[in-house]
């Protein structure tokens, strides 16, 4: 450079803070004078080395150094620093006292002729002075009740002007907010956060917002808008909070799940920001929602976006049949199994995708506890068994799966239609079919993945003589129905399976209840069978049939019953009427065999259902009339 210029450095201002008072000031650090500066600078110094280690110490140092060359050495070769600043002092004072105490050594052991001697060391004593005591707590007590007056004061003049102006109460706001939200302060800044990352969220994504006092000519403007025409407040004061939160974070959001059956749509997310106008609330250029439906609207969007990132990196992640697809705000999942269509939003299945996120942050802050005591917090109690119970691999793996919140809902959907679906053929047979009844029970209590349903079948007026009782579990892709007999059946989703198999109940029913109407009416039970060899085939279960016998035993009653066709009653008499001797039956006794069977047409009989006309029947044949 042609000309030099000379650039002073010198220390920032800036001191360090010493104490902050009660009533926030900051007292700083007074700047240290030249000879304190020059006593810190000397305890920097290190006598306990010897001249030899230092010196190579410092010439370790320069030869690491020596490859950089600086501007100050290019334009004064001549000028050569020192190796250290107070190199020289050192030394000398170093010298000075290693003669001294060689001079005292040698004049100790001349004079007294010893060469070792143990001076015992006094300890200090410590004065102790009451007054100053007294006198220091007592100034210590008046400086902290004056910064207590000087508060109370303060506060004494803000609140005589709020009253005097009907302001509302800035402290009192906080210390509501503060009552629901954490809050915390920066500086001279109140900032608090809405995140879930207590409740055991990862999520990424901050929920910092700011905390502010409103300006008095919009609370001002506020209040003389709400004021009616007696001076009274219409509606609720406005706050003196105003709360900024983020952008992101700024509007409404919600999920909204949709089913439909062309299309399987089972997860699909919509994110859209609204402005939501609120009483009392500060006018300005867009009416601002309270202080407290702001956060919560803006923690319910934290929420949702939680919730839709997951599902999306699922989504992207599991391995189906049919590719889950993720577009812009839309998770387009397709299960297998059945189809339903539900064009509406299902808040049923909003509900379960909250609970299932609200049920990972709980896992993530509630770990079983280890047993025993000393071992590893994290594993589960199935985990911690796993060595002592000698777990194969594959018992592991199992262990270490673990379903995501997506194929979660997915099961869940699947569930509610399948559910659905067996409701509408419980509601049409029991339309169809008015003889017997049938009654279906679902249970309240039932998990996502899981329904259970009683069905009793039973006849008007003889559900004490007999009453059938199925139980059909409902999964997810399949049904478990558990007979009266014990047989446990399991069915696909196919509707047909399920209708057949209660059609076949109502008619087992129908035998065994008329089987119960004989014997309290005192017929005897000749046969019965629920698997005939002769008729036709019944393209339908099996057809059965019972014979019975009147008290007298001159009557008797066939009864055939045929799923596809229905169920056919027919009546014998005996003796016979149109018996007649011939050469090969010439005993009269033959004629007790009883006639051909007389088919009865049922519809035409009086009676509320078929055991009210079966009983009609048996008590007409028992008559000896």
């Amino acid at each position: 450079m042609a000309n030099s210029v000379n650039i002073s450095i010198e220390a920032p201002i800036e001191n360090q803070i010493q104490e902050i008072t009660y009533d926030g000031q900051e007292m700083y650090q007074a700047p240290l004078s030249m000879s304190e500066n020059l006593a810190r600078m000397a305890q920097k110094i290190d006598f306990n080395k010897t001249e030899d280690e230092y010196i190579g110490n410092i010439k370790k140092e320069g030869e690491s150094s020596s490859d950089v060359k600086s501007e100050d050495e290019s334009k004064d070769p001549g000028y050569q620093s020192s190796l250290w600043p107070w190199d020289s002092v050192r030394n000398k004072l170093r010298n000075a006292l290693t003669e001294v105490c060689v001079l005292a050594d040698v004049l100790s052991i001349a004079k007294e002729k010893r060469y070792m001697v143990l001076d015992p060391i006094q300890p200090d004593q410590v004065e102790n002075r009451l007054m100053v005591q007294v006198y220091g707590r007592k100034k210590a007590l008046g400086a902290a009740a004056a910064v207590l007056l000087a508060g109370v004061e303060r506060l004494r003049a803000s609140e005589n002007m709020r009253t005097s102006r009907n302001m509302p109460d800035f402290h009192i706001d906080l210390l509501r907010l503060r009552q629901n939200w954490r809050l915390k302060k920066v500086s001279n800044t109140i900032i608090g956060d809405l995140s879930y990352r207590t409740a055991g969220s990862k999520f990424g994504q901050t929920g910092v917002f700011e905390v502010t006092k409103a300006p008095e000519e919009a609370i001002t403007q506020a209040l003389s808008l709400n004021t009616g025409p007696g001076g009274q407040l219409q509606g609720p004061p406005p706050s003196a909070l105003r709360v900024t939160v983020p952008p992101e974070l700024q509007g409404v959001a919600f999920i909204s799940v949709l089913c439909q059956k062309e299309q399987e749509d089972v997860v699909s997310a919509t994110l859209n920001a609204s402005v939501v106008t609120c009483p009392g609330t500060l006018p300005g250029e867009g009416a601002e929602l309270h202080w407290q439906q702001k956060l919560e609207a803006a923690q319910n969007v934290l929420f949702c976006k939680e919730l839709f990132a997951r599902l999306a990196a699922e989504a992207v992640q599991l391995d189906a049949s049919i590719p889950h697809m993720v577009v812009g705000n839309q998770i387009m999942a397709t299960p297998e199994g059945p189809a339903a269509s539900k064009s509406e939003h299902d808040h049923v299945l909003e509900h379960s995708l909250h609970q299932l996120l609200r049920a990972v942050h709980h896992q993530n802050t509630h770990h079983p506890f280890p047993h025993p005591a000393t071992g590893p917090l994290g594993p589960s109690k199935r985990r911690c068994l796993a060595g002592p119970t000698a777990a194969d691999r594959y018992e592991l793996l199992d262990m270490s799966k673990d379903q995501s919140l997506l194929e979660q809902i997915i099961q869940q959907a699947q569930h509610f239609f399948m559910r659905r679906r067996t409701e509408y053929v419980l509601d049409t047979i029991a339309k169809e079919v008015k003889d017997p009844l049938i009654v279906s029970h679902w249970n309240a209590l039932n998990s996502p993945t899981q329904s259970c349903v009683k069905i009793n079948i039973m006849a008007y007026g003889y559900d004490a003589v007999c009453r059938t009782s199925l139980v059909v579990h409902v999964g997810e892709k399949t049904l478990k129905c558990i007979c009266r007999d014990g047989k446990v059946r399991h069915m696909s989703y196919e509707l047909q399976e399920l209708r057949d198999l209660i059609y076949c109940q109502i008619y087992q029913h129908q035998m065994v209840a008329v089987q119960a109407v004989a014997r309290c009416m005192g017929w005897q039970l000749l046969a019965s069978s629920s698997h005939l060899g002769s008729g036709p085939v019944e393209p339908l279960a099996n057809a059965s049939s019972c014979l019975l016998a009147s008290p007298t035993g001159d009557r008797m009653i066939s009864i055939r019953c045929e799923p596809s066709i229905g169920i056919n009653v027919s009546i014998a008499q005996s003796p016979k009427k149109d018996f007649f001797a011939s050469e090969l039956v010439q005993e009269k006794k033959w004629e007790n065999l009883g006639g051909a069977f007389k088919e009865i047409k049922l519809e035409k009989m009086e009676g509320k259902n078929f055991l009210n006309k079966m009983e009609l029947l048996m008590a007409c044949l028992s008559s000896p009339s």
